[in-house]
């Protein structure tokens, strides 16, 4: 019994649905009418999809095993798509495959699948996957690159997306018969040992030296978006937190910035680097409690 479905996929009957869905893919990538310009690749490329359409379907998939190339009237399914495929569009072929095989696999052997008033199916031509962000992105927004189905493209990221969240981005899932899915983002956002974000706050911690702890000084620090100059009071403890207004998170549904909160972090001397006389002086007068 012939079964050129496999043949225009490139595989055989013994075939996983993982792996009828890879050679699918890499023949779609291969013969896409905005990569390939080459004469008869848009054809191809529509007959590869209504292949797909078939073969990637499980019911469907049974009703082909069981009659082969039976259900085209004769012809294989080369020539048959050329014949329904050419004149109406691509959509036209669709609908005929899903009429007829929603008939029961009858075929041209009966009555005639393409004047039956049938509920069609639409393929679901949406992709969902996860993409991971730099942590500086989720924050402040920006452009990101994504590669999907063999297609590399920009994603704009709102400011303040959190990890987990989900972005969809229209017309960008599979392509087939003139329409095109969507495709939905699960984000992940990447780690930054610098950064702990507490809703819409964010926390940083900043080396203070012994000197600016005591007296008192003003430190440049760097953050997300710029180099800012804060101003350590003397006496400053150990974890002791500072505020920077609005510039944490973004919320994003009302639109207002979390704070900067910045930790404290003081770094002492060693003390074998001190001068000796300083040490000795030390150890005469600060108070042990």
């Amino acid at each position: 019994m012939a079964k050129s479905l496999y043949t225009t996929l490139e595989v055989n009957e013994n075939s996983s649905e993982a792996e009828i869905k890879k050679a699918y893919r890499k023949l779609a990538r291969k013969y896409h009418p905005d990569v390939n310009k080459e004469m008869g690749a848009e054809d191809k490329f529509k007959e590869i999809n209504s292949a797909y359409e078939i073969l990637g379907d499980k019911e469907k998939k049974e009703q082909y095993d069981m009659n082969g190339d039976s259900m085209f009237g004769g012809q294989n399914f080369h020539d048959f798509s050329r014949s329904h495929g050419g004149g109406g569009g691509q959509g036209d072929l669709d609908d005929i495959l899903r009429q007829m095989f929603s008939s029961g696999g009858g075929g041209f052997g009966g009555a005639s699948p393409f004047g039956q008033q049938q509920q069609q199916q639409q393929v679901n031509l949406d992709i969902q996957t996860s993409v991971t962000i730099p942590f500086s992105v989720s924050i402040l927004g920006g452009s990101h690159s994504v590669a999907v189905n063999g297609d590399r493209f920009d994603i704009k990221i709102p400011a303040g997306v959190k990890d987990g969240e989900k972005m969809r981005v229209k017309g960008k899932g599979h392509a087939q018969g003139g329409r095109a899915g969507d495709l939905f983002l699960k984000i992940q956002v990447a780690s930054n040992p610098e950064y702990i974000r507490e809703d819409d706050d964010l926390v940083k911690s900043f080396d203070v030296p012994l000197y600016a702890a005591l007296f008192g000084e003003k430190i440049a620090i760097k953050t997300l978006e710029k180099e800012i100059k804060l101003k350590v009071p003397q006496n400053t403890k150990n974890g002791q937190r500072f505020r920077v207004k609005e510039m944490g998170a973004m919320n994003r549904k009302t639109k207002v910035r979390g704070n900067l909160y910045l930790e404290a972090n003081i770094v002492l001397p060693k003390v074998d680097e001190l001068d000796a006389e300083l040490v000795d002086i030390m150890k005469e007068k600060l108070p042990k409690e």
